[in-house]
C-alpha cells in the first residue's frame, strides 16, 4: 500500500518520466506527419465564430488577460484519428527547463483533442481539429506537443507559443541604420529598459533581451547587452555603437488570392479543374532586387485560410495544387525556395524550386488551402552548411513596413527557468 502510494506521488510530481518526455524533441514549430498540413495557433478571446484575421496574429498572451490559444490543423488522411496534446516549457534559448509538470500547468498535462469536423464539397477530403490549449501557471516559452494517442512516440507536430506579464517596461524606436553605407537597407531597433520596482542583482547581465522582426525565428537579434546602466534611475539604454541591432528591412512580400477558384482572383494566372484536384498557377515572378522600393500592403509573411462563397475556410476550404514559377536565369552553387510562414519559414523538399530550361525559370508546386498567402524568395547555398540570401532576389530597403517584437527574460531567485517578464510589439512605416 505504502509503495503504491508513492509511485502515485512520483507520477503527479512528473518524477518519472515518460516516453514522450524521454523522446529528444526538436524545440520548433515542426509537423512531423506529411498527412497534417495548415497548423495555425492563435489567439483567440472568446468561442465564438472565428475572425480568419485572428490567425495573423502570434501564439502569445498575457496571462492577465482573459485570452487563450486556439490550435487548428487538418488530417488528409481523410480519417479520424486520436490524438492527445502535451505543454512543454523550455528557456528563453528554448531549450527544454528542469520544471515538472505541476509546477506550471493548473491541471493534468496530456489532453485528448475530441473537436473535429468533416471537410464539406472538398475535392481533397480531410479531418479538421481544433483545440484550445489550458491556461499555464508561469510566464515563459512552451512547446505544444501533439501525438498519436496509440503511440506517444509518434509525434505529430510541434509548435512554440509563449506567454508573458509585464514587470518591466520597454520604450523601442524603430528607425533607418544610422549605418551611412546601410541606411537605405537595414532598420534599426532602439530601446530602453525601466526595471523600477523589480528585484535584480545585475541588471546588466542578467536580463535577456531578444528582438524579433515579422513573427520569424530565422529573423532575431540575441545576445544585446546594455550600452548604458543608470542605477539610480534603474534604467538600461540599448543604443548599441556596435550596430549589433540591426536587421536588413526586406521587402514587402508577395501575395496571391485562392478563396475562390470560380474565377482568376488576384495574381493568379490561371486554374485547372481536373476530376482529382484543382491547381492553380501565380503569376509569373520576377527578381526585385534592383530598382526603387515600391509601397505594398501584405501580412509581413502571414497568411489567412478562407472561403469566399461560404466564408466558412475550416472545412469549406478546398486544397490547392499551387505553381509558383520565378523567370530568372539558374543560379548555379544555390538552391532557390519559395518562403513564408505556410512553411514556417523553414527550406525543405516541400518548398524547394527546380529549374526548368524550356521555361527559363525556377519552378515549385506546392499543396495549400484556400486562402490569401504572402511569400518571397530565398536563395541558400547548397552543402552541409548553407548560407541564406533573403536579399539576392527581393532586394531590402529601410523604407519597407514591418512589425518588431522585443522579449525580456529574467529568472529571478531561487527560480529554475527563464521567465518572459516583458513583451512589447513596435511597428516601423506604418501606413493605417
Amino acid at each position: 500500500m505504502i509503495a503504491s502510494f508513492r509511485l502515485f506521488i512520483a507520477v503527479f510530481l512528473g518524477l518519472i518520466t515518460s516516453p514522450l518526455l524521454a523522446q529528444q524533441l526538436q524545440t520548433i514549430d515542426h509537423i512531423y506527419d506529411p498527412k497534417i498540413e495548415t497548423v495555425l495557433l492563435f489567439p483567440q478571446v472568446s468561442t465564438n465564430q472565428i475572425d480568419p484575421a485572428l490567425t495573423l496574429n502570434p501564439p502569445i498572451i498575457s496571462l492577465d488577460e482573459a485570452v487563450t490559444l486556439q490550435l487548428e490543423f487538418d488530417d488528409l488522411t481523410a480519417n479520424y484519428r486520436s490524438f492527445r496534446a502535451k505543454v512543454l516549457n523550455c528557456n528563453a534559448d528554448w531549450q527544454r527547463s528542469v520544471l515538472n509538470d505541476i509546477e506550471y500547468t493548473y491541471e493534468y498535462n496530456d489532453n485528448p483533442i475530441t473537436d473535429y469536423q468533416i471537410s464539406i464539397n472538398t475535392k481533397i477530403p480531410y479531418y479538421h481539429y481544433r483545440f484550445t490549449l489550458p491556461r499555464v501557471k508561469l510566464p515563459g516559452n512552451y512547446l505544444l506537443v501533439v501525438y498519436d494517442e496509440r503511440n506517444r512516440n509518434n509525434i505529430i507536430l510541434t509548435r512554440r507559443f509563449s506567454t508573458y506579464q509585464n514587470r518591466v517596461n520597454v520604450a523601442a524606436d524603430v528607425r533607418f541604420s544610422s549605418n551611412p553605407a546601410r541606411q537605405f537597407s537595414d532598420q534599426q531597433i532602439d530601446m530602453t529598459l525601466s526595471y523600477k520596482g523589480y528585484q535584480v542583482i545585475s541588471p546588466q547581465d542578467d536580463f535577456k533581451v531578444i528582438i524579433r522582426q515579422n513573427y520569424r525565428d530565422d529573423r532575431e537579434i540575441r545576445d544585446l547587452r546594455p550600452t548604458n546602466v543608470q542605477a539610480f534611475d534603474q534604467v538600461l539604454d540599448y543604443r548599441l555603437v556596435d550596430l549589433s541591432n540591426m536587421m536588413p528591412g526586406g521587402n514587402e512580400f508577395r501575395y496571391f488570392d485562392t478563396r475562390t477558384i470560380i474565377s482568376r482572383a488576384n495574381y493568379i494566372d490561371r486554374i485547372d479543374r481536373p476530376a482529382d484536384r484543382n491547381i492553380a498557377y501565380v503569376q509569373t515572378d520576377q527578381p526585385r532586387n534592383r530598382g526603387v522600393y515600391i509601397q505594398s500592403d501584405d501580412f509581413n509573411g502571414q497568411f489567412v485560410i478562407d472561403h469566399r462563397e461560404s466564408g466558412n475556410g475550416a472545412t469549406n476550404a478546398d486544397y490547392i495544387e499551387t505553381i509558383f514559377t520565378l523567370k530568372i536565369p539558374e543560379v548555379s552553387g544555390f538552391d532557390m525556395y519559395v518562403n513564408g510562414a505556410f512553411n514556417f519559414w523553414q527550406l525543405n523538399d516541400r518548398n524547394r524550386m527546380t529549374y526548368d530550361p524550356l521555361l527559363g525559370a525556377y519552378r515549385a508546386s506546392i499543396m495549400l488551402k484556400q486562402g490569401v498567402y504572402n511569400y518571397d524568395y530565398i536563395v541558400a547555398t547548397t552543402g552541409p552548411q548553407p548560407k541564406v540570401d533573403e536579399n539576392f532576389i527581393e532586394g531590402s530597403f529601410s523604407s519597407t513596413e514591418n512589425d518588431y517584437e522585443i522579449f525580456v527574460y529574467h529568472r529571478p531567485p531561487a527560480s529554475r527557468a527563464d521567465q518572459l517578464i516583458a513583451y512589447k510589439r513596435v511597428g516601423v512605416n506604418k501606413r493605417k
